[in-house]
């Protein structure tokens, strides 16, 4: 079905508001997967907070101009399905490594984070990621550990003169 012109603006001002604040994209091959399997991913998508969308590639190369993911316009061949995350940089990797597990027609053509172009091979390290809460919970236990350290420090005095006095008080009794 031909798209138009009104209709490829409308899908170009989409992908590139999409694009202007997110943090991070993977590009997959998508061909081989059925209807269903797509529904799924999609599904799982929305729960995630991952914008995913099929374009075509001259539409997804105007979308991504002038922004951080204008590197993926070389690799932009085949049909392409476009995963953006927006809150956590390691969201929308996830959820295609999570994918591609279930269904090996999924091929990671390029992950861009930051205006740098990434490999496929890249994938496992950008999903393992921390996601925001628990880079906070690290960040709080980094900055806690020299604090509960010292009181440790600081309760051994007291502990340590009582036990004295009690071993040296079970020694006379004798």
């Amino acid at each position: 079905m031909a798209l138009r012109l009104e209709d490829k603006r409308q899908i170009v001002s989409e992908v590139a508001e999409i694009a202007q604040n997110a943090v991070s994209a993977v590009l997959v091959d998508y061909r081989g997967l059925s209807v269903a399997e797509m529904t799924g991913i999609r599904s799982r998508a929305r729960e995630a907070g991952v914008y995913l969308r099929v374009v075509r590639n001259t539409l997804a190369k105007r979308a991504v101009e002038g922004t951080d993911f204008e590197c993926l316009s070389n690799v932009l061949v085949g049909p392409s399905l476009l995963a953006f995350s927006s809150g956590e940089p390691g969201a929308a990797a996830r959820l295609i490594r999570d994918c591609a597990k279930e269904s090996e027609q999924l091929e990671v053509r390029a992950i861009s984070m930051g205006g740098s172009l990434l490999g496929p091979e890249s994938l496992e390290s950008i999903a393992s990621l921390p996601s925001l809460d628990e880079a906070r919970a690290s960040l709080l236990a980094l900055i806690q550990a020299p604090i509960a350290k010292l009181l440790a420090t600081m309760n051994e005095v007291p502990s340590k003169l009582v036990r004295t006095v009690d071993a040296v008080k079970s020694g006379k009794g004798n």
